[in-house]
């Protein structure tokens, strides 16, 4: 998962799917129409300042039309409340992941690794390569974890500084390294939602994932396609050069191979199964201490003092955990990039998490869910029909459930009979959970994935802006259906 990624282990695929026969379709599709509008109306009117609050706002607004909606179809107000705190309960290990994030953000900031990722990225990289290069790059190193939050929250935040000060739009880059870690994730054996899509179909792991490569392996070739063109046509005339930022990052900080040491262990950590919450912990207080030894005199300033001290030490890694830090250096441009917000840069995309859960915990209540399910259900009367309304029933789920969890465990538990009277093999629902509640998560701003990846590559500023460059997740739900209407190695039950 996203990753989904990677928080603790819960047992969401035994959650109870409310169902609320008093309900009809046109019902349950009030809250969802009323809030797909007034979200656009205030983007609209905010732009991308609407993730800063007021979003979050319009998502309390949506469950109280639910909850309305409710009232009048006899669901107790005890009910709904006590799904949305089922709701939030499922987001704490996101919620902690976000908070170490950002410790480990502002320490890997101040201690030099992320500074020293940028300095020797931008002499390997160069424009016409970079965006291939990083979907590569993303792609493996989610391999290696299963997650695609801690690929963004390692390598990608590096990555969106050398896109930055090689010219290239920032959408474009965290679009290239979400497209990677999505990838990533949706192969390793190590992610939760890979595990999380066979067991709810009832396919064998090894067997979905190399079912799922009938599927990912082209659309993942075409995404570095679409991106190596893009790379040749990207327009480099007017690129600075970048021995003035060289010598900006190396001027303030001390640059060294060795401070690559702390990301590899936090990689390793993973890889090796540890608690990603304890690994991003481990990572952001080795960072803290590698701060101390390799950069003193920034630890001092960050602390307000003008040598290291006990205390100044204390009080700048304290810093670089918590609140807003800012290394300055002889570039303006460079500035704007060495900042970090610690655990309180991370409030308001708790904030929006919460708000959304509360929704799609009324959503839930009222049994609306369900209901929408189960319409899309009934209207698959073909084999292309089944697909397409499991499809359909992912994105929806993502959309008004806000968690991608619940985008492949409802589906999956709706649609499970229908692919077996059909005799299908149950890696095809497998596949299509994957390749349509895994991956588009990320592309809505409000789902736990879409706003902790818009917060953690690049703030709120331009959040959306690298939705149309997420390619591997605009794809995959196109590719999985084309595969079914031209009938390209669909398995049967008695294949098996």
């Amino acid at each position: 998962m996203q990753e989904n990624d990677r928080q603790p282990k819960i047992k969401i695929e035994d959650q109870h799917i409310i169902d609320n026969k008093a309900l009809n379709i046109w019902e349950a599709l009030i809250p969802v129409f009323a809030l797909v509008a007034m979200l656009s109306y205030n983007i609209f009117v905010y732009g991308d300042d609407a993730l800063n609050g007021s979003n979050q706002f319009i998502l309390i607004m949506g469950a109280a039309i639910a909850a309305i909606v409710g009232f009048y179809n006899k669901v107790k107000y005890k009910r709904m409340l006590e799904e949305v705190a089922e709701n939030i309960k499922s987001t704490v290990g996101a919620i902690l992941i976000l908070l170490m994030v950002g410790a480990l953000a502002g320490t890997w900031l101040i201690s030099g690794i992320i500074p020293s990722m940028i300095y020797y990225g931008l002499q390997i990289l160069n424009p016409t390569i970079f965006l291939a290069a990083s979907v590569i790059i993303c792609s493996i190193i989610s391999i290696a974890t299963g997650s695609s939050w801690t690929t963004s929250a390692t390598i990608g935040i590096a990555l969106i500084g050398i896109g930055k000060t090689l010219g290239i739009d920032i959408g474009m880059t965290a679009g290239a390294v979400l497209s990677g870690a999505y990838f990533g994730d949706k192969m390793s054996p190590l992610s939760d939602t890979t595990n999380l899509a066979p067991a709810m179909a009832g396919a064998e792991l090894f067997s979905h994932i190399k079912y799922m490569t009938l599927t990912t392996i082209p659309t993942i070739v075409i995404t570095l396609i679409v991106f190596v063109i893009i790379g040749l046509n990207l327009d480099t005339t007017g690129t600075p050069q970048i021995s003035d930022k060289l010598n900006a990052i190396d001027g303030a900080f001390n640059i060294s191979p060795w401070l690559f040491t702390v990301p590899v262990l936090v990689i390793f950590m993973i890889v090796k199964k540890t608690p990603p919450l304890i690994a991003l912990l481990f990572g952001a207080l080795l960072g803290g201490v590698t701060a101390i030894i390799a950069q003193p005199e920034i630890v001092a300033s960050v602390a307000g003092y003008d040598n290291l001290t006990f205390q100044s030490a204390y009080k700048g890694v304290m810093n670089a955990l918590t609140v807003d830090t800012a290394v300055i250096t002889t570039s303006a441009e460079l500035n704007d990039l060495f900042t970090a917000g610690g655990m309180k840069g991370m409030l308001s995309t708790i904030w929006l998490i919460i708000c959304a859960m509360v929704f799609g915990g009324v959503m839930d209540a009222i049994g609306a869910l369900a209901r929408i399910t189960d319409a899309l259900l009934k209207m698959a009367t073909s084999i292309f029909g089944l697909f397409a309304s499991t499809v359909a029933s992912c994105l929806t789920l993502n959309l008004t459930a806000s968690d991608q969890y619940l985008a492949i465990v409802v589906p999956g538990k709706m649609f499970k009979k229908a692919y077996e009277d059909k005799g299908l093999a149950p890696e095809n629902l497998s596949r299509t959970l994957e390749d349509s509640g895994t991956v588009t998560s990320v592309l809505i701003p409000w789902n736990t994935c879409g706003a902790y990846h818009s917060k953690v590559l690049f703030g709120y500023a331009g959040a959306t802006a690298y939705i149309p460059y997420a390619l591997f997740s605009i794809i995959s739900p196109f590719m999985t259906l084309l595969f079914v209407a031209l009938r390209i190695k669909i398995k049967m039950i008695r294949d098996k």
